[in-house]
């Protein structure tokens, strides 16, 4: 039996507790959205995006897709890029996800990161059960995650899923993964049916959205379809929200300001590199 592991980087000061979303006049989520956020630890489905839109949107990535894996890098490559690319630096400041975000985190909204997941068609890969915020050298764990739909997502061709509640539960022990588990990460949490109820797929369709906390378990399985699945993970956090090892360093002020500082604001980029 594997050791478990209770903290990922325990020289770091860091709080990992879920903080209540108090919010009693939404503007764009309802009353009911803002409870399941704490009460479940996500939402969804969110419209977005029209067909038209994400459509422009899905021919692009294509291009981007297409020139990484002739250069061998894979699905899982494109992270961070909303730095040098105007096509995504435009989505993670669109007013439509920004007011989502803004019902959970206030008016002062940072993003910090963006990152591709693209699950080709029989990929062996899984995502196994694990918390963003056991990896992230951040404090405290307030980065709220949109995530949002390339492809049409369902089970057929592994949809990501949420164990229900396991927000509420802040660290949660986990295992170094084994190479037969062929996880794209490196961290496994072991029975997640303990932590809350039985998984819930994120089913959504090109162009919607889910919101979820950055310590939901979470995963997804091998893509064994013959469809691609594909979706954009863009990381929002609040000001107050602490950094080490220079991860403020790829930030956008999305809306509002930055009171603290802490926060690099990079400019939008004028033309993909």
């Amino acid at each position: 039996m594997q050791e478990e592991i209770s903290d990922a980087h325990p020289d770091l000061p860091r709080d990992l507790n879920f903080d209540p979303v108090v919010n009693e006049t939404p503007k764009t989520l309802n009353n009911k959205q803002i409870r399941d956020y704490n009460k479940k630890g996500y939402i969804f489905p969110i419209e977005v995006f029209s067909e038209t839109e994400i459509s422009t949107h899905r021919e692009y990535f294509n291009q981007i897709i297409e020139t990484e894996i002739q250069n061998e890098r894979g699905g899982y490559s494109i992270n961070g890029w909303h730095r040098h690319d105007p096509h995504i630096y435009d989505l993670i400041v669109d007013s439509r996800i920004l007011d989502y975000v803004e019902d959970l985190l206030g008016e002062n909204i940072i993003c910090w990161g963006t990152h591709y997941f693209c699950k080709l068609p029989g990929d062996s890969k899984r995502v196994s059960f694990h918390q963003d915020a056991s990896y992230w050298p951040l404090t405290p764990s307030k980065t709220i995650t949109v995530w949002l739909a390339i492809d049409d997502t369902d089970v057929e061709n592994s949809a990501m899923k949420f164990i229900p509640e396991s927000h509420l539960y802040g660290q949660i022990n986990y295992q170094h993964s084994t190479p037969e588990e062929q996880n794209v990460l490196n961290q496994t949490v072991d029975s997640p049916e303990n932590y809350g109820g039985a998984p819930v797929y994120v089913e959504l369709k090109a162009g919607q959205i889910s919101l979820h906390s950055d310590l939901i378990l979470h995963g997804s399985d091998p893509n064994l379809s013959d469809r691609r699945r594909c979706g954009l993970t863009m990381r929002f956090a609040p000001p107050e929200v602490k950094t080490y090892h220079g991860w403020n360093q790829n930030a956008v002020i999305c809306r509002g300001t930055d009171s603290t500082n802490h926060w690099i604001n990079n400019p939008r980029p004028n033309k993909s590199e």
